[in-house]
């Protein structure tokens, strides 16, 4: 079943949840709004929308050092009490998210948070590798915006999909945890090294 979009974009508005769970739940429901609110309730997903945004001052820095000890990460990782942060499945939780770092290497938490000089770099490369294509510059601009969104759904690591399961995205996978968990939970910063660079 195809989805329509604008029916996926009122599901998050109404809901909070991630794009895949949106879509997921309307061709479970058969593209019946209500329905698909019902099962992402039901999962527990629609619940951590109304956590977001509650302060969260507790947490852990969890630091990860990749097999061959080439690869590292530093995550502070917040939640709003020192009860939740030191439970095993909080810990599991910060160590997957510094392996995803690891492993993807995003430049920032999100889109948003990427800095504008790469992004202009980044407009710069795609316009140099688009100038002696004859396209009108219309068309190159459009070109120009689809390798900037893909460039950003890449390096931001809300937006990158989850090592373990590729179906789901980081967002997706931090707002499972928020609804497990019953409190709000931000990835508040990270620092990866790399040998060499």
């Amino acid at each position: 079943m195809k989805v329509d979009m604008d029916l996926i974009k009122e599901l998050r508005a109404r809901t909070g949840a991630g794009v895949l769970d949106c879509k997921n739940a309307l061709i479970e429901s058969n593209g019946d709004i209500e329905t698909a609110i019902e099962i992402l309730r039901k999962k527990g997903i629609a619940k951590a929308a109304k956590k977001i945004g509650r302060i969260t001052k507790e947490g852990v820095v969890e630091a990860y050092i990749h097999p061959g000890n080439r690869i590292g990460v530093l995550i502070e990782l917040n939640c709003e009490t020192d009860f939740v942060a030191r439970t095993p499945e909080f810990i599991k939780f910060a160590k997957d998210i510094a392996m995803q770092i690891a492993a993807l290497a995003p430049i920032a938490i999100k889109r948003e948070d990427v800095p504008k000089d790469i992004i202009e770099k980044e407009k710069m490369i795609y316009r140099e590798q688009l100038k002696n294509s004859g396209k009108p510059e219309n068309i190159i601009e459009k070109i120009i915006a689809s390798k900037l969104d893909k460039f950003l759904q890449e390096n931001s690591l809300y937006e990158q999909p989850f090592f373990k399961d590729s179906k789901k995205t980081i967002e997706d996978y931090l707002k499972e945890n928020i609804a497990k968990f019953g409190e709000n939970i931000t990835i508040k910063r990270f620092v990866r090294f790399e040998l060499g660079e």
